[in-house]
């Protein structure tokens, strides 16, 4: 089952699993070759380029990197560090469809004033009370919204879902509210993220990963996931041991998600990422499939 989905005043379709590039105007993303410089438009727009040329179907620039542990960002560091970047992907690559990542509304009214199409919020849309309505008033833009508990400063000590029936009713609790308050926010496209590294432990990532068939059957809504280089993929004994070591894992992973049920992955190495979608395709219709005669 694939999603059709409004952005702006086209009609996209999530039929071919479309990769979603991470373009970091940040100086602390945790994997460094997804980092670009603020203010060096040059090595921006070139870092776009090879993304795009590499098969990316989306841009995804952010400015506050939610690494574990990353240090808060003020908002005029952050809105200094996308809205130009914004600008300048925009006016060079007019048809390039651009995601924002941001919690913070203003962060996301500028970056949708400026061409941006769609909003990737890591907090589910619950940091900045104002980031629904702000989305709302642009119709036809999309909004992801992940699941995270804490901030990027204390999330890593709050993966105990004990108390909530357990990691994957505690998800579908959250975006059942979630989606309700977009809904009535006005907001017709929702994505939901199940924020695979944000307050989960390592097993808990591997464990939710198969557990995609029951949110998109319980939800009903695309799925982005987000694995790329993350920790599941490299601390593992045998993996890594390094975010630029982990291309393979992460890899395989993706060809997982896919079979799992992801509509959107959200990666740093797009050329890869479009590989294994299209294998992974490839094998899920000939396991559909009649006996081949």
């Amino acid at each position: 089952m694939s999603y059709p989905l409004r952005l702006r005043s086209r009609l996209v379709s999530l039929a071919d699993v479309p990769v979603m590039a991470i373009l970091n105007c940040t100086p602390d993303s945790f994997y460094a070759a997804s980092r670009v410089a603020a203010g060096h438009d040059a090595a921006l727009l070139a870092r776009a380029e090879s993304l795009l040329a590499a098969g990316a179907d989306w841009l995804d620039l952010g400015g506050y990197s939610t690494r574990p542990g990353a240090p808060d960002v003020p908002e005029a560091e952050e809105m200094a560090r996308v809205a130009p970047a914004v600008r300048a992907v925009r006016r060079a690559f007019p048809e390039a469809r651009l995601s924002v990542d941001t919690f913070r509304a203003a962060v996301a009214r500028a970056a949708l004033d400026d061409g941006a199409d769609l909003i990737n919020d890591v907090s589910g849309a619950t940091a900045d009370p104002a980031m629904l309505a702000t989305v709302a008033a642009f119709p036809g833009v999309p909004l992801v919204l992940m699941h995270t508990r804490g901030t990027p400063q204390t999330m890593h000590t709050l993966t105990d879902y004990s108390a909530a029936g357990g990691l994957l009713v505690a998800l579908l609790d959250f975006f059942a509210e979630r989606v309700a308050a977009a809904r009535a926010a006005g907001i017709a496209d929702v994505i939901l993220d199940p924020g695979l590294g944000f307050a989960k432990t390592i097993e808990q990532n591997y464990w939710l990963l198969s557990r995609l068939p029951d949110l998109r059957a319980v939800l009903g809504l695309p799925l982005l996931v987000g694995l790329s280089r993350k920790g599941m993929t490299y601390r593992p004994p045998g993996l890594g041991p390094a975010p630029q070591d982990a291309l393979p894992a992460t890899t395989a992973l993706h060809a997982l998600a896919v079979w799992h049920g992801a509509d959107i992955l959200r990666v740093h190495d797009p050329a890869e990422a479009r590989q294994a979608v299209v294998a992974t395709r490839l094998a899920l219709r000939a396991a559909q499939a009649e006996h081949p005669r």
